[in-house]
């Protein structure tokens, strides 16, 4: 089968590779622990559709410890088409959604809701998903195909075929970006009458904005330094934008927008490639956070969902290379500023988000931009979006979105 792999900084190329099985077998990033394990439990999903995330972007850029040969891809909705032995309840020719985190359902932290921290599926730490770095190496689905262990548990199957595929393009932001958004605007607390800043007008920005909108927030302001993405947010989700890259300061912005130099909720949808605020800023992965802290009234919640790692070779200083950032904690700890961090766990929200897509409550594509590619033009949409286009790029392996 073809898949898309990550080769060095930059580039990315399609391959050819073995079709999977319900084994993890060696291979790019695959924890000598998890080499052999055996998924009766798991099924194989033919790949209806399968996306390019920031997160993605960050390995190809060459800011992580990602090996080459890594095969990509974690944002999955696909067709069952061969279930282990074990699975009781998926059944063939299910179209299913696939959370990116991968979740065991039986150990302290799933049990717990927390699937983004399970404890049983990498042996580097808790916590892993489908083709990314130092998450135990689990073949990514930017591909044909690909295994789904623990199926009964992690797969989010859609109530009826024909109305999943007519809105394919929405379910399919289920698997990551719109749950993260949303995650990240319920952890910041945003609801009815919340006034809202979300730092970042990329995929999970614009996801982040939808969210706050669909929480009820009276004032959705999106800030970035990229003025196609600013215009999408406000033509597509009608947010208020704030140009970083122009002269003024954020609280200054901000009081122009609501009447006050704060707000209610901030959202930081940017993650450790932040740069600096103005026209020649630089990178300085603290900027967001700190800005962040700056803008949050006090008593407010931040949501985090934009991606911090704890490996960065490409980083402005030594510090950073190993995560560590020069944030403002005694800010935070002055405006008693609570704090939620980490992969969103998927399950929390996919299900509620599934019936909101299907009641015509949200039109998360739109949000997003959502732009179907094949999956040989995939080494161009990453350099598209690279580019930093208002675009959210969905691969559709078998040109089943098309048909």
């Amino acid at each position: 089968m073809k898949a898309v792999a990550y080769i060095e900084p930059m580039k990315v190329e399609v391959q050819d590779i073995e079709y999977p099985g319900l084994e993890l077998k060696d291979g790019p990033g695959v924890n000598p622990a998890n080499v052999g394990r055996q998924c009766p439990h798991g099924v194989i999903l033919r790949c209806v559709s399968t996306n390019i995330c920031g997160s993605d972007q960050h390995m190809v850029r060459g800011r992580t410890t990602a090996p080459a040969g890594l095969i990509l891809g974690h944002e999955i909705t696909g067709e069952v088409v061969e279930v282990g032995r074990d699975v009781e309840f998926i059944k063939q020719g299910d179209l299913c959604s696939v959370p990116f985190n991968i979740a065991c359902g039986r150990c302290r932290m799933c049990k717990e809701g927390h699937t983004g921290v399970c404890l049983n599926v990498n042996p580097d730490r808790p916590g892993s998903a489908y083709g990314y770095v130092d998450m135990g190496g689990w073949q990514g689905g930017q591909a044909e195909y690909v295994m789904v262990p623990y199926a009964d548990w992690n797969l989010l199957p859609f109530p009826d075929r024909d109305q999943a595929l007519e809105k394919i393009l929405d379910l399919t932001m289920l698997s990551d970006i719109f749950p993260t958004g949303y995650h990240g605007c319920v952890t910041a607390g945003v609801t009815t009458g919340s006034t809202v800043y979300i730092a970042g007008a990329g995929p999970v920005g614009l996801a982040a904005a939808a969210s706050a909108q669909l929480l009820g927030a009276a004032a959705v302001i999106v800030g970035d330094m990229n003025a196609e993405r600013l215009a999408h947010a406000r033509e597509a989700i009608g947010a208020e934008t704030v140009d970083l890259s122009e002269e003024g300061s954020l609280p200054d912005k901000i009081e122009q927008i609501v009447g006050e130099p704060v707000v209610d909720a901030a959202v930081d949808a940017v993650g450790f490639e932040a740069r600096g605020h103005g026209k020649d800023a630089g990178e300085a992965p603290a900027t967001v956070l700190n800005s962040i802290m700056e803008i949050t009234r006090a008593a407010g919640r931040l949501g985090i969902p934009g991606l911090y790692v704890t490996g960065d070779p490409g980083a402005s200083d030594e510090a950073a290379k190993e995560g560590s950032l020069s944030i403002r904690i005694g800010l935070g700890w002055a405006k008693s500023h609570s704090f939620t961090t980490g992969q969103c766990p998927v399950m929390r929200y996919n299900r509620q988000l599934m019936n909101a897509i299907l009641r015509d409550k949200v039109q998360i594509a739109k949000a997003v931009n959502a732009t179907t590619i094949t999956l040989d033009e995939a080494p161009q949409g990453y350099a598209q979006f690279d580019s930093g286009v208002a675009k959210k790029f969905v691969i559709d392996p078998h040109g089943l979105i098309g048909a």
